[in-house]
């Protein structure tokens, strides 16, 4: 077994947080009397409300920003989105659906190994920073990508990045590097 097999890794999504505007004002009040599934948070300014299909929670201020998480991908969270405007728009508000922009993506992926972390830090130094009295992963940052992985000891990574394909090029990037720390099988 080496570095450069083709090995298929499940780079599973866990989270996609996407940001979109109304262009227009929003009554909170109005929202949180008459629509469903909402949590009006008035000391903090917002509405909470949840789409069961798909599974998203948005988070709305009166200014007309929208925050949505909880998909498990980019279309999911474009439909999710889409159809949470049309929701405010049933409510008697002139939305329109601008600005959406995909924010960030979470994702976790397993590797076939285990992986030795302090020779891993030591190994890629100034990308990768280890404080085991803080916390159990090696965090690994690639700039270019934007993107910051948490590697574990297991072989789980998890990965936070800007969009879907700089996760997957961030896995294919760190795989090498730590093949070359992984633990020996007995």
């Amino acid at each position: 077994m080496d570095a450069d097999s083709d090995v298929a890794l499940d780079i599973i999504i866990t989270n996609v947080v996407c940001v979109f505007r109304t262009r227009c004002h929003l009554n909170l009040r109005k929202i949180a009397l008459e629509g469903l599934n909402v949590i009006y948070k008035r000391e903090v300014g917002k509405v909470l409300m949840k789409l069961r299909k798909p599974r998203i929670t948005a988070t709305i201020w009166s200014s007309g920003k929208i925050i949505c998480t909880g998909a498990t991908s980019e279309e999911e969270a474009k439909v999710g989105a889409r159809r949470l405007a049309r929701s405010l728009q049933k409510l008697g508000f002139q939305v329109k659906f601008t600005e959406f922009k995909v924010v960030n993506v979470l994702a976790v992926c397993t590797m076939p190994f285990e992986i030795r972390l302090a020779e891993f830090t030591k190994q890629n130094r100034p990308h990768a920073s280890y404080e085991p009295e803080l916390h159990p992963a090696v965090c690994y940052r690639i700039k270019s990508l934007r993107t910051t992985l948490q590697i574990f000891s297991t072989g789980s990574i998890t990965v936070t990045g800007p969009d879907v394909k700089s996760v997957a090029t961030a896995i294919e990037q760190i795989y090498p590097f730590v093949f070359e720390s992984r633990k020996a099988i007995l």
